[in-house]
């Protein structure tokens, strides 16, 4: 039986907040399994006064959610809004009272003297938009079905989802991720031991029901199950954020999936290096920021992130820096100055993080952070800057940044500028610059830094072979596992004429 929210306000007031609600709750994946939305508009016609429909519904409710403004509504002949009486009428039945207050310095006297007398009853939060009161809302809900013992009281990656099940689990994505394992940190399973046999182990799977990390990393469609597990990518031209925005990508699938395409994208939009002038003892690097710091901050972002939030992971290209910004702060254990030194690790999701650690994609040790800053300081580039409010966020610097800071302190840092980089939006180009002589697909995806085949092949691979720049060494098998590609003439002209 679900929970029923009776959505109480003004009439004349958040009439859209109210439906927009009541939507929101009817089609997200996981509440429309626990909560059933009532509005007064819905009801059909009948004899009785609006106020005792009223009351009636309040007192079938499970939960008030009462949405508070500037009016102070109709009156009775006592002088009492239905609004307040809804409220009492729950207090009275001790129900739960969600309020939600916007921001407005005019309100009507009465309605002031309300909000006083909530206070000393129930917490409430202010709300500015409908995203932010659809933050606020969910993660009520998710209390409430904690409290009363309808999800796992547990954190996010260990409670059970009370829907999914093994037949949601991408069978192919667990064996792919167990031969990786195995691989990578000795993982002791085989890929022909049964799936529910691996997830049980990684205790993503018991009393025959699904973590909700199992659903993160290995679901077919985690989307499904939450909408905001996803990774929006935005590339600017410039230092801010303006329009027209050049490129904007969202990425949904696993965890695997989102970090290989988001780096992908990153990269894709930094600046190629063809040599280095200075003879220095700088560590070369393919791309002006090395590509381990790119991943590790994608990563952290994607294993640490708040999942329990309607928000997404927000990664942003600018001209002089690269800005990852997740829903979730750091952990009690931690501040800004400690990350920066040696420390151990708190992981927000510690059964989605070991999955990402057998991977090899994370350290477990909290390491990860300390070599963000050797390989940005041994590549001469500013260290990274982080920021820890209501969300994390990371910032990469780019060459510019550092060449800035330098001309601005008038200081003969040897910086990453000094290596020639070539600024090539043109992706078939960029590969065509790797190639040397004939290469295989996984070895052209190496020397790109790239780990994401659908990607490679969507924006680098059959893009350069219908500009002509490519060809295949076996045009008449093009799926054989022997299959290689060369540059064409096309291709060695392009090049030319590029490095001219």
């Amino acid at each position: 039986m679900k929970e029923i929210i009776f959505i109480s306000s003004v009439q004349s007031e958040f009439l859209n907040e109210r439906a927009a609600l009541a939507e929101y709750i009817r089609e997200d994946a996981l509440l429309k399994e626990f909560f059933e939305p009532f509005l007064f508009e819905e009801i059909q016609a009948s004899g009785n006064s609006p106020s005792t429909v009223y009351l009636e519904k309040v007192a079938q409710s499970s939960i008030y959610l009462g949405l508070i403004g500037a009016e102070y509504g109709f009156e009775n002949d006592e002088g009492i809004s239905p609004t307040e009486l809804e409220f009492d009428k729950a207090r009275q039945l001790h129900k739960p009272c969600w309020i939600f207050i916007n921001d407005n310095e005019k309100r009507h006297k009465k309605e002031v003297k309300l909000i006083a007398k909530m206070d000393k009853l129930v917490s409430r939060k202010k709300f500015k938009s409908i995203i932010h009161l659809k933050q606020e809302v969910y993660r009520s809900c998710i209390l409430f079905l904690k409290q009363i013992g309808k999800i796992d009281g547990a954190e996010f990656d260990s409670s059970l989802h009370p829907t999914a099940t093994i037949d949601d689990i991408d069978f192919e994505a667990v064996n792919n991720f167990v031969g990786e394992a195995k691989l990578k940190r000795n993982f002791p399973l085989k890929v022909s031991t049964p799936v529910s046999q691996i997830l049980a182990h990684l205790k993503l799977y018991r009393d025959e029901k699904l973590t909700q990390s199992a659903i993160i990393a290995f679901s077919k469609d985690p989307q499904q199950f939450f909408p905001s597990a996803t990774v929006k990518c935005a590339h600017f031209h410039g230092y801010v954020v303006e329009k027209p925005i050049p490129d904007l990508k969202e990425f949904k699938g696993t965890c695997f999936t989102l970090a290989d395409n988001a780096v992908d994208f990153v990269l894709s939009k930094l600046s190629h290096s063809t040599g280095d002038r200075s003879q220095s003892n700088q560590v070369k690097t393919t791309y002006e920021i090395p590509r381990a710091v790119i991943a590790e901050a994608i990563i952290n972002a994607i294993a640490h992130r708040d999942y329990y939030s309607r928000g997404s992971i927000q990664i942003s290209v600018f001209k002089d820096r690269v800005e990852i910004e997740n829903p979730g702060t750091l952990p009690q254990e931690l501040d800004l100055e400690a990350i920066k030194k040696p420390h151990s690790s708190y992981p927000k999701n510690p059964l989605l993080a070991e999955c990402m650690f057998l991977t090899g994609a994370i350290e477990r040790f909290g390491t990860g952070i300390m070599d963000m800053f050797t390989l940005s300081a041994a590549n001469g580039l500013k260290a990274p800057d982080f920021r820890n409010k209501k969300t994390f966020r990371v910032t990469l610097w780019r060459p510019s940044a550092q060449a800035a800071h330098d001309t601005a302190h008038d200081t003969a840092h040897d910086t990453a500028q000094e290596k020639e980089f070539l600024e090539l939006d043109n992706l078939p180009l960029r590969l065509a610059f790797k190639l040397k002589g004939e290469m295989s697909r996984d070895e052209i995806m190496k020397q790109l830094d790239l780990t994401h085949r659908t990607n490679f092949r969507e924006n680098y691979l059959n893009p350069a072979s219908e500009k002509g720049f490519i060809e295949m060494t076996i045009p008449e098998k093009p799926t054989s596992k022997y299959q290689k590609y060369r540059l064409t003439k096309a291709g060695e002209l392009a090049l030319k004429n590029i490095k001219k």
